[in-house]
């Protein structure tokens, strides 16, 4: 028997329906499923009718089972991660286990799928030719300072957030990114009740002091003016243009 592969799934972010044909079949054919929460999944898995055997793989066991997977996987087994939503890996467990894998040589397949960070910024009508992705900002050390770091940031930025931290989170950006910067929330991507939320972020943030936020929320914030666009906007004097 020859060494098997590790496949990355990408699962719903929220319609059911979003889950591809192949990312079906390829966990129908795992020898072994990965979940960061088999409670969760095991409702996916049921509604697929998807039978493989499931076990736990999360951040707080990760560090542990990386290599135990990667000897089954090098004696043949064939195993397919997933997360609760979206792409493993993308503010999910994965990271760990493909690098263990790609260091070993074992072949790794990520299928295309759900994420819902792609959605979010091609729905908030900032541009997205070119952004960076940011993930969860810190919740206490090293938060202001990575706030400050990309208030310069020209490009789109992409968050993720706590419902029960938006409105904190937004007044922070304000306070170092300024009031007007333009900004979008998307909330439920995917689901029933999918929202999108545009303005400046002080606008924004009045918007869900008002309305309790609810469910999974991305934010898109624009970048900072370039120089060429402060030019453009008078926004430059002689002295900016010579410091």
């Amino acid at each position: 028997m020859g060494q098997g592969r590790l496949y990355i799934v990408p699962t719903p972010v929220g319609n059911l329906d979003d889950m591809s044909i192949r990312a079906v079949q390829v966990l129908r054919d795992a020898e072994l499923i990965l979940a960061e929460d088999t409670r969760t999944s095991s409702v996916l898995l049921k509604h697929f009718d998807i039978h493989g055997r499931l076990e736990s793989h999360h951040k707080f066991n990760e560090h542990k089972t990386c290599d135990i997977i990667k000897e089954r996987i090098l004696q043949g087994l064939n195993v397919a991660l997933i997360s609760d939503a979206g792409t493993p890996g993308i503010s999910d467990p994965g990271f760990l286990l493909v690098r263990t894998c790609v260091a070993e040589g074992i072949e790794v397949q990520t299928l295309p799928g759900a994420t819902a960070c792609i959605p979010a910024i091609v729905s908030s009508g900032l541009p997205c030719d070119r952004f960076c992705f940011e993930g969860f900002l810190p919740v206490k050390k090293g938060r202001q300072t990575r706030l400050q770091e990309l208030s310069t940031e020209t490009r789109t930025m992409v968050f993720y957030e706590s419902p029960y931290r938006l409105v904190k989170t937004l007044d922070q950006l304000a306070q170092f990114f300024g009031a007007d910067r333009e900004c979008s929330v998307a909330r439920e991507i995917s689901k029933l009740h999918e929202e999108h939320r545009r303005g400046s972020l002080s606008e924004v943030a009045d918007w869900y002091r008002a309305h309790e936020p609810k469910g999974e929320i991305v934010l898109v914030v624009a970048g900072a003016k370039t120089l060429r666009e402060r030019r453009r906007d008078g926004e430059l004097s002689a002295l900016d243009e010579e410091a």
